[in-house]
């Protein structure tokens, strides 16, 4: 009876001597020969470009012995690789490095253990490096991939390189990771993603570069990167461009997190567009090239420094318990740009404006200080009822809340002149018997009608007549408000927190 083939036989065979296997194309053949000392095989140009990806599984598992004296590698551009590339659960022992290729399936190296990983400028459908460990860093960089690149809980002790890549999952997942873990840096620079890149719980522990990259997911989270730790810097910059929303809520950022010269658009106003709130960050940069299209929320947030622009901000911003250390705006930024940009929260809340009259506090201005606090009071005053919010408005066009105390020696000037004019041409009627009464003077008189005490007995025994007497009562009513708005004014002098 005739033996049957065993080819699983044949291969351990091959994986334990190290021959090389007897049914490789002329490709492979130099692929495999090429091996032992890390050369590069280029097959650009040539009529036969296709190499088998079970050939390259071979390799990078050890099928073939090295050379002494050399760093054996796979190196191979302008092929043509069929099958899937498949190292799921292996132990790769040197690097892979495929230039220019053209991958039919998309390669899987979950759970593996690899040494350095790079495509470059390479077309494949998709990446699966879940769980992968690289020592070295992986590198997409160049590549059209038109599937989702996978990294859930991989470590990438070298470092992540996308520059220039371009990944397309219109509606779907592009860039899919939750516990990623990149040390040295991850390098975006220069991407184009259409889909969500979702980097929850990711530790970037080399700082994430993004400069001139563009996310594109309209109506959806483009950037979901909540709870991410940022170690150095978190560029979104130089070009950087996002149509969808950003995601950041939790993040931590040590270092720099910068939209300098960014553009960041959404598909509503009234969606938030980019959400930093319940954040850390040393430092964050808003500088962007156009106004952000829709609300930014900061709420719960704990910034060092604030670098903004004026023209950067939307219509609505959520900021309340958004706590920091330094506002640092451009050189067109004034202060009442800052209130404005407090008062577009439209939800009211007392602590912004405690923040910002405490910063202005600390940095040696006073006066700022108190233009927030009466702009606090203010837009309290619209949330209380009829007849308070009247009140508001008497106290305020009086003395500012007690913040323009100036204003109540201003209206007693104006009173003071306009009822010495009326009274001396309209005098009043004398109230008891010629030698009881003093002589009457219009100043006196209209002082007395200011004060709440009488100090000169001037209104005690003139009495006003007709239409003068309602001139009278309205004197009266107005000295209280201008002593108690004084005596505001004078409580918060003395007390201003």
């Amino acid at each position: 009876m005739a033996e049957r083939p065993d080819p699983m036989g044949r291969l351990a065979s091959w994986l334990a001597d190290g021959r090389m296997p007897s049914d490789l194309s002329p490709a492979e053949h130099e692929l495999w020969t090429a091996y032992a000392t890390g050369a590069m095989v280029d097959l650009t140009g040539r009529g036969e470009r296709t190499v088998r990806a079970s050939v390259l599984d071979r390799l990078l598992l050890g099928g073939a012995r090295p050379l002494s004296g050399h760093v054996p590698a796979v190196r191979l551009r302008g092929a043509q690789i069929i099958g899937r590339l498949d190292l799921s659960g292996g132990r790769v022992e040197c690097e892979l490095r495929l230039e220019r290729c053209e991958l039919v399936a998309g390669p899987s190296f979950a759970n593996a253990q690899t040494r350095q990983l790079r495509f470059q400028e390479c077309t494949m459908p998709g990446f699966d490096g879940g769980g992968l460990r690289c020592d070295g860093y992986l590198s997409l960089s160049g590549s059209v991939i038109t599937g989702t690149v996978r990294l859930p809980r991989a470590q990438l002790l070298g470092g992540f390189r996308m520059n220039g890549t371009t990944i397309a999952v219109p509606g779907g997942r592009a860039l899919f990771s939750g516990g990623l873990i990149v040390e040295v840096g991850f390098f975006a620079r220069k991407a184009d993603i259409t889909g969500e890149v979702r980097l929850v719980g990711a530790r970037m522990n080399g700082g994430m570069f993004m400069e001139g990259a563009t996310l594109r997911n309209p109506g959806q989270i483009a950037l979901d990167a909540q709870n991410i730790v940022v170690t150095d810097a978190l560029e979104c910059s130089r070009g950087f461009s996002c149509e969808g929303k950003i995601n950041m809520r939790g993040a931590r950022v040590t270092g720099t997190l910068s939209f300098s010269r960014a553009v960041l658009r959404g598909p509503t106003p009234s969606d938030v567009l980019v959400h930093l709130g319940h954040t850390q960050i040393d430092e964050l940069i808003l500088w962007t090239d156009e106004k952000i299209g829709g609300p930014v929320t900061l709420a719960y947030s704990r910034i060092r420094v604030l670098r903004d622009s004026k023209d950067s901000w939307p219509d609505e911003v959520w900021i309340h318990d958004l706590l920091y250390d330094s506002l640092l705006g451009d050189r067109e930024m004034r202060p009442e740009d800052r209130l404005d940009w407090v008062n577009r929260d439209r939800r009211f809340h007392l602590q912004p404006y405690e923040q910002l009259a405490d910063w202005y506090r600390r940095s040696g201005r006073d006066d700022l200080a108190r233009e927030s606090q009466l702009a606090k009071l203010r837009k309290r005053r619209s949330s209380l009822g009829p007849a308070w919010r009247a009140g508001g408005y008497l106290l305020d066009w009086a003395v500012g809340y007690g913040y323009r105390p100036w204003r109540a020696a201003l209206w007693s000037a104006v009173l003071l002149a306009v009822g010495t004019a009326v009274f001396s041409l309209v005098p009043p009627h004398v109230l008891r018997q010629p030698q009881d009464v003093p002589e009457f003077h219009a100043f006196a008189y209209t002082l007395d009608l200011l004060m709440p005490i009488p100090l000169f007995g001037q209104r005690d025994h003139w009495n006003p007549v007709g239409w003068t007497q309602w001139l009278a009562y309205g004197y009266i009513v107005a000295g209280w408000i201008l002593v108690t708005a004084l005596i505001a004014g004078a409580t918060r002098v003395l007390r201003p927190n």
